[in-house]
């Protein structure tokens, strides 16, 4: 509760609403435990957090941005200096309306896919973003690392969800949608969980979820070629139907 009042200061301060010296004093000091608490952060960990920003914006970026700083706000971690821009109330409206309109868009069949198709552009350069701002410029050198880190796990991660959905959406039923938009809801949040919790299982876990992304890009791909090739032997009239 601390920590989540020491937030509320802060954002009074950011609208313009001024309190009194023994509140800044506070906010003061919790402002230095936020500092404390990022300096333990050692290597693996924000490595890891980078790579997470960076592979589940991929799948929802507004998710991403508005769980992080929603986090911040309540105290649950102590964001890098970089990523405090997150906690401020315009970014967590902005990413709250968005997410509640991508939770419902992601969810009907054909209109998730050209959710996905507008939003490419967006997801990749905004995961690097994230992922290079987890260092800031404290580290350039990292900075840049864990930029080109994130944008290759954002594009890799929407290309794996893209493709799949694709997939899905030759079937009729809407059911299967459903079921990957709300496994997708739920990989994203276990993710940055786990990258925050314990950045060594979350290695192995990203690496097995690569493995399965090279798996399903080669073999959907291959169906999706395969139901083209067949829908337009269709239409030219080579494949005559009894």
């Amino acid at each position: 509760m601390d920590a989540l009042w020491l937030q509320i200061v802060q954002w009074l301060h950011t609208l313009g609403l001024h309190v009194d010296a023994g509140t800044a004093q506070a906010v003061a000091g919790g402002a230095a435990q936020v500092q404390q608490g990022v300096a333990r952060l050692d290597m693996p960990g924000l490595l890891a957090l980078a790579a997470a920003l960076g592979w589940a914006s991929g799948l929802r970026l507004y998710a991403v941005v508005f769980l992080v700083g929603l986090a911040g706000v309540a105290g649950w971690v102590a964001l890098p200096p970089g990523l405090a821009v997150l906690q401020h109330p315009a970014v967590l409206m902005a990413s709250g309306a968005m997410l509640f309109v991508e939770f419902f868009a992601d969810k009907v069949p054909w209109l998730d896919s050209l959710w996905d198709g507008v939003h490419a552009f967006i997801r990749v350069p905004a995961g690097a973003l994230l992922a290079a701002s987890v260092f800031g410029m404290n580290d350039a050198t990292m900075a840049v690392v864990a930029g080109l880190l994130g944008g290759s796990l954002s594009a890799t991660a929407l290309a794996t969800k893209m493709t799949t959905r694709a997939a899905a959406n030759v079937s009729p039923e809407p059911f299967s949608n459903w079921g990957l938009s709300f496994f997708e809801d739920g990989i994203v949040v276990a993710a940055l969980w786990l990258a925050l919790a314990h950045p060594v299982w979350f290695a192995v876990a990203l690496a097995l979820a690569l493995a399965v992304s090279a798996l399903l890009l080669v073999v959907l791909f291959k169906f999706l070629r395969a139901v083209l090739r067949r829908v337009s032997s269709v239409f030219s009239g080579s494949v005559k139907v009894v």
